[in-house]
């Protein structure tokens, strides 16, 4: 696993794929289960911002829109204010006959400074593996069992 392979993760959920793409396109929604983002739109060239890190660093993450296909797709660039660097994320969605494959890639990860062990690659596979592998499953399968 080199510094420019992208980190990949799946995961099958057991909700809908509209139920799925709510979550990552809502931002009340994204707020129970991601980051709490003052304003998005699932449309290209929208610009969004967030802060997230550690308990002991917070960054503020600047994000733009690249490419939205509903249902299916969903990318945007992620950079740091005020760091070099500039990734991009991909939320990719599949029918499984009422279930749901994610598909998640965040690529460029190796354009940030290697200096800082918080843009190390381990540490962003970490946290899509828990976001992607625990909190929105227990956000989406929740819902759409209440909505069933």
């Amino acid at each position: 696993m080199t510094a420019s392979t992208p980190v990949v993760i799946e995961r099958i959920y057991n909700a809908p794929v509209e139920r799925v793409w709510q979550a990552i396109t809502d931002k009340a929604q994204m707020k129970q289960w991601y980051f709490d983002i003052a304003q998005f739109e699932p449309r290209v060239g929208f610009e969004f911002s967030f802060t997230g890190g550690t308990e002991d660093q917070t960054y503020l993450h600047l994000c733009k829109i690249t490419e939205v296909i509903p249902y299916k797709k969903l990318s945007y660039t992620w950079r740091y204010d005020g760091y070099e660097g500039n990734s991009l994320v991909t939320f990719e969605l599949f029918d499984e006959g009422g279930k749901t494959r994610l598909k998640l890639t965040h690529e460029g990860l190796e354009t940030f400074p290697t200096t800082d062990p918080n843009f190390a690659k381990e540490s962003f596979a970490q946290g899509w593996t828990y976001i992607i592998g625990t909190s929105l499953p227990s956000f989406v399968e929740k819902t759409a069992l209440a909505s069933a």
